[in-house]
């Protein structure tokens, strides 16, 4: 098995350390105290945050340092704007295809997963599966490009999420929707299923948004 490159582990470790909040939103810090903290030389450092940048998770500023980016109300507006588009695109898509039940199996499988989380009240649990089912969703609608596009604002979304994940109502509703977009794509129904999987996006795009306004959360 080949060893990951100190970039990769630079990149993980990073953004492990930006979900976890040991990188707290809008702090700045140097590269070589990053470095220092890591146990890595400047240089994958370096290559790591301008990875990390393109994800949208730091800046990186020249000669001032790195900042970890903070997520605004109207930043998660504009992503969910682009997610909803593209996600729905996905859906229709995969209606299309005409996936067979166990190509299918995937999707039902992080519902159920969902359910089982949400009757154990381990809402991380919940959101892991919630992720799954958005990954997959796209999977199946067989388009690279809408796939790294949605990898790289879901970690925008994932962040925003974590804060929030435990001032919501429990998210019933969005374990019903994922089960109608399921049968909206076993039945190859594109219309519906593209059309169900939008409002479901709105109104999560709605519920996150009030949250980060109400709890003045747009340091994030």
């Amino acid at each position: 098995m080949t060893r990951p490159s100190n970039t990769a582990l630079a990149v993980d470790r990073l953004r492990e350390l930006i979900f976890t909040g040991a990188l707290a939103a809008g702090s700045d810090h140097l590269e070589s105290e990053l470095a220092e903290q890591l146990g890595l030389s400047r240089t994958p450092v370096r290559e790591a945050l301008l990875v990390l940048e393109s994800q949208g998770l730091v800046t990186v500023r020249p000669r001032k340092g790195v900042r970890i980016k903070p997520v605004s109300p109207k930043d998660m507006a504009e992503i969910y704007d682009v997610l909803t588009e593209l996600e729905s695109l996905a859906a229709r898509r995969a209606a299309e295809a005409g996936h067979d039940r166990q190509a299918l199996e995937p999707l039902a499988h992080s519902i159920k997963a969902m359910d089982h989380a949400l009757s154990n009240n381990d809402r991380a649990a919940w959101a892991e599966a919630d992720d799954q089912f958005h990954a997959e969703l796209v999977r199946l609608g067989q388009n690279a490009r809408i796939e790294a596009i949605v990898q790289m604002m879901a970690d925008q979304v994932r962040r925003a999420r974590l804060v929030t994940l435990y001032m919501r109502p429990a998210p019933l509703q969005s374990n019903n929707d994922h089960r109608q977009v399921l049968d909206a794509i076993a039945s190859g129904a594109a219309d519906k299923a593209a059309k169900l999987h939008r409002a479901h996006r709105e109104a999560a795009k709605a519920t996150l948004i009030a949250l980060l306004e109400t709890h003045h959360l747009n340091h994030l």
